[in-house]
């Protein structure tokens, strides 16, 4: 099995913010109605989506190399921009604090919400991940594993706590490490490159998306200087 550090990075990334938000929902519906079936209703969600994830990922791998890459790049451009433009939000709540907003709901309620939470939340990493597949199964699989490892441990000890965990920088994170992807797939669908050029391109995908997700909002440090 050949691993690739950044496709694996890529998909430990993505995995973790997303389910780690639907984890925090979970936890929150649970808090409000006492049964643990909203997590087995969240589980499911993420299961139905990802498994097909998985699949089409495989599929895809039938494809031209350039073809795919090209898609790939595709992809991962537009969820690059969008996780940046989530990211300047998370900068902008991260200093007004999370507030729970959820009322009370029959328990039908709260099975579909959690349901409908698990699969949303496992769309959007699957966007990413179905474009990361093709590119390196094996490695897109490990870091799901152990995105879904991570989110299942770091719930299961901050409890209520994950709901304020500052993901504002791990959105710049992920979001640079998609943006580099793409940049670095669009250039090798037409020349060979070197796996070298992925890190100076990671740097300033970086500097790039956390100056703009946090350009004039008040508090937040520029890239590069800590005090």
């Amino acid at each position: 099995m050949y691993l690739n550090p950044g496709i694996f990075l890529a998909a430990l990334g993505i995995t973790t913010l997303e389910l780690a938000e639907a984890s925090a929902v979970g936890i929150a519906l649970y808090a409000e109605s006492r049964r643990k079936l909203v997590f087995i209703a969240v589980a499911v969600g993420v299961i139905i989506i990802l498994v097909p994830t998985a699949l089409a990922g495989r599929l895809l791998s039938i494809f031209p190399l350039n073809y795919v890459r090209v898609f790939s790049a595709t992809l991962l451009l537009y969820f690059g921009l969008r996780l940046m433009r989530s990211a300047r939000r998370s900068f902008r709540y991260q200093r007004e604090g999370f507030t729970g907003n959820n009322e009370g709901k029959q328990e039908k309620s709260f099975m579909v919400t959690s349901l409908s939470v698990g699969s949303v939340e496992a769309f959007e990493a699957a966007i990413v991940l179905v474009a990361l597949f093709p590119n390196n199964f094996d490695s897109t699989l490990l870091g799901i594993f152990f995105g879904i490892v991570a989110v299942l441990v770091f719930s299961f000890i901050l409890h209520s706590q994950i709901r304020k965990v500052k993901q504002a920088v791990m959105k710049v994170s992920v979001s640079a490490l998609l943006l580099t992807f793409s940049a670095f797939w669009y250039v090798e669908s037409v020349i060979i490159v070197d796996d070298l050029l992925l890190i100076p391109l990671f740097i300033v995908f970086f500097l790039i998306v956390y100056s703009i997700s946090s350009h004039g909002i008040e508090g937040v440090k520029p890239a590069g200087k800590e005090t």
